[in-house]
């Protein structure tokens, strides 16, 4: 398994640690339930450094972008961040991410960490334009300080006014003594916070001061598990569940990260355009439960009579509303906020209703 910067202090720390996209990952501390609370209430540090990062630079970076990714590009201005996703020629996803935009030529790329080598790849060959690229994946770190006491404990680490950067951009300069380090705001736990981008050489020393400076708010290491209870509460996809390459971005409510402006030709627009126009035969949506129960990947979806509407493709136990919650493909009939719908939980038939996320309340 590869490893990150952090690992040894993880299995310091008594981490339970487990495979996860091809590393060794800390899944939890003192529990899923206790960090995520932490999350929601005062800061948790997650190490995310097994993301990946593709430089994209040169005369030919926005034309490059605008055909591989799904949002407009053009509208990216220096210091803001997009979120977006490479259509693939069926009508799928080859990866949900991320859109920095340095300079007018320079914008950085960060995928998901299980997605790397293949977005890579697809990169590389759909790179007509002639695109300068360069995969810094390896030699670069991130933590996400999660937490709405989260901007106290880093304010004491930088010159840069933290409130000043606003949800979805980022600026770069000194923290905790370091040079270039990317801080930017884009969240996935909807607790507010921020990202921290900086070489592997710097990692021990900003990991000691944000834990330092975040001693007084109750500051905690958070894994994996809540990382994905907390983003699912919100109703944020997570890429080898929600979306694959096999589901749409207009099937994954993702219609707003796609966009049919002019002069942008886009990989497999018209697809995409007709199923805008014409409808899909599924739908994305969020429920919660009614009966007692916790619905989990892969668990079927039925109506009243039993018969098969659709199937959850996330769902856990709220750790903040105490009830089950989930999402799921639907078929479009089925997909009204307020519909009540069943998932079939090994043979039983436990009732659920279609809302619309965020389900922290």
């Amino acid at each position: 398994m590869k490893t990150t910067p952090f690992t040894e202090k993880h299995i310091a720390l008594g981490a339970k640690m487990h495979e996860f996209a091809g590393y060794n990952m800390p899944i939890e501390y003192s529990g899923i339930i206790d960090e995520h609370l932490t999350v929601c209430n005062a800061a948790g540090v997650f190490d995310v450094s097994h993301m990946g990062e593709f430089w994209v630079k040169g005369p030919h970076a926005l034309s490059f972008l605008q055909k591989v990714t799904s949002n407009n590009v053009v509208s990216l201005t220096p210091g803001k961040i997009q979120y977006t996703c490479f259509p693939n020629e069926e009508g799928g996803i080859v990866d949900d991410l991320l859109v920095y935009h340095f300079e007018p030529q320079k914008y950085l790329l960060v995928v998901n960490a299980a997605n790397i080598q293949k977005d890579w790849n697809w990169c590389i060959s759909h790179n007509t334009e002639g695109a300068e690229l360069e995969n810094s994946s390896d030699c670069t770190a991130q933590l996400a300080v999660q937490g709405p006491k989260a901007i106290l404990a880093l304010q004491k680490l930088t010159d840069i006014d933290l409130s000043a950067i606003p949800y979805y951009t980022f600026a770069v300069g000194t923290f905790a003594g370091e040079e270039n380090v990317i801080i930017s705001n884009t969240g996935y736990t909807g607790a507010g916070g921020f990202e921290l981008y900086f070489y592997p050489k710097a990692a021990d020393k900003i990991w000691k001061a944000v834990f330092q400076a975040g001693e007084e708010y109750g500051i905690k290491p958070v894994g994996l598990g809540a990382r994905d209870t907390l983003r699912l509460e919100m109703g944020f996809c997570l890429y080898g569940n929600d979306l694959d390459d096999t589901t749409s971005p207009i099937e994954a409510g993702l219609g707003w990260i796609t966009k049919f402006v002019d002069g942008k030709d886009f990989i497999n627009r018209p697809m995409l355009e007709k199923q805008k126009a014409e409808g899909v035969t599924r739908k994305l949506v969020g429920f919660e439960m009614i009966d007692r129960g916790i619905p989990r990947h892969g668990y079927e979806l039925v109506n009243a009579e039993g018969e098969k509407i659709g199937v959850v493709t996330s769902g856990t136990m709220s750790p903040t509303r105490k009830i089950g919650i989930g999402m799921g493909y639907v078929k479009p009939e089925y997909s009204k906020v307020g519909t009540e719908i069943y998932i079939d939980m090994r043979g039983r038939k436990l009732k659920a209703e279609v809302v619309k996320p965020p389900f922290r309340k």
